[in-house]
């Protein structure tokens, strides 16, 4: 399962996600796990999420953030939600047609491995694609 929380910058989009952060903390069965483009919200989330620098692996692009998800859960197989804060920004990249087959990547592999994700672009919802819309 993808939840995608999509807005401009100053709408609201990381308080939300802290919020969901901090109640996945106490109501999730497995470990949490938040990936963030920087160490924005470290001081603002429970001590019990890993909390991941997505600066400090240089991932940029989708594909090398497949692998580093991959791994994550390689390693971790008690991992029951990821959150992704800020997508675009991670991979150094706009919204757009590989944006899409990387949600619906995670969808599949969220269904497969009993994950959930999710992930927050900043970006116009109106700019998401017609195959992004089922994951608002």
């Amino acid at each position: 399962m993808v939840r995608l929380i999509m807005g401009m910058k100053g709408s609201g989009k990381t308080k939300q996600l802290i919020e969901l952060i901090n109640n996945a903390a106490k109501d999730e069965p497995g470990n949490v796990v938040c990936i963030e483009a920087n160490r924005n919200m470290t001081y603002d989330i429970h001590y019990h999420i890993r909390l991941i620098d997505a600066q400090e692996y240089k991932l940029g692009s989708y594909e090398p953030l497949r692998g580093f998800i991959s791994g994550l859960h390689a390693g971790n197989y008690d991992i029951s939600h990821m959150f992704i804060d800020n997508l675009c920004k991670i991979v150094g990249s706009e919204v757009n047609a590989e944006t899409e087959s990387f949600l619906n990547w995670l969808d599949t592999f969220g269904e497969r491995n009993d994950i959930k994700f999710t992930v927050t672009i900043s970006a116009d919802p109106g700019s998401a694609t017609d195959g992004m819309q089922r994951f608002l």
